[in-house]
């Protein structure tokens, strides 16, 4: 653990980035037991795009296991969902189809499938005070260390420096240890969306003096 490095990810990162994607999947516990036939479905929509997209806004913590989290953003959100729409969704749709039959029935790799072919792209208003947007996971060897306020910092700093006035993220109200470490770290409660298991708090920081 002492030899962890943050440092800017990769294209050849994806696999591990894929991977902590997976472990964390379940609300931030391990996801792995419920994606088993299909472990990358969930990094196919919270990874691949941004190492894509937005490389420059795209870290990675990594020790000598391997890559153990990620801190990633998107400086214009309803930009990097126009590029995930036309250049990226379409993959998705055509290779994976949307399930059918009563909802209740899908597995969690069904869920996911359905959101490739229905996505959700929430902006919480005012959009011009947070239209950058974060996410971030970190597998639990690496937790309670310091990185992932670290690597937020970072990428945060990355986003004023380009001019970005606020950054949001939504967190799952299943998380509660998420949504009292951005907290901590500055964020505030902006709006609740969905219902029940499926609720989600968006939260959101100014970046600019």
């Amino acid at each position: 653990m002492n030899d962890s490095v943050i440092r800017s990810a990769r294209r050849e990162d994806e696999k591990g980035a894929y991977h902590v994607c997976l472990k964390t999947g379940d609300y931030g516990k391990d996801g792995e037991p419920f994606y088993r036939e299909d472990p990358d479905a969930l990094g196919r929509i919270f990874v691949g795009p941004y190492l894509k997209f937005e490389p420059e806004l795209s870290l990675v913590l990594e020790d000598e296991q391997g890559i153990c989290g990620y801190a990633l953003g998107a400086f214009d959100s309803r930009a990097f969902f126009d590029l995930y729409e036309r250049e990226w969704r379409p993959k998705l749709r055509a290779e994976f189809p949307d399930p059918q039959g009563p909802p209740a029935s899908w597995t969690r790799v069904q869920q996911v499938y359905h959101s490739y072919h229905h996505p959700d792209y929430f902006c919480p208003e005012p959009y011009e005070s947070h239209p950058s947007h974060l996410h971030i996971d970190l597998l639990p060897r690496a937790q309670g260390r310091g990185f992932g306020r670290r690597m937020l910092e970072q990428v945060m700093d990355r986003l004023r420096e380009r001019g970005s006035p606020g950054a949001h993220l939504g967190v799952s109200i299943a998380n509660t240890p998420a949504i009292g470490f951005y907290r901590r770290l500055g964020f505030h409660e902006l709006i609740w969306a969905g219902a029940g298991n499926d609720a989600c708090l968006y939260m959101g920081k100014g970046l600019l003096p």
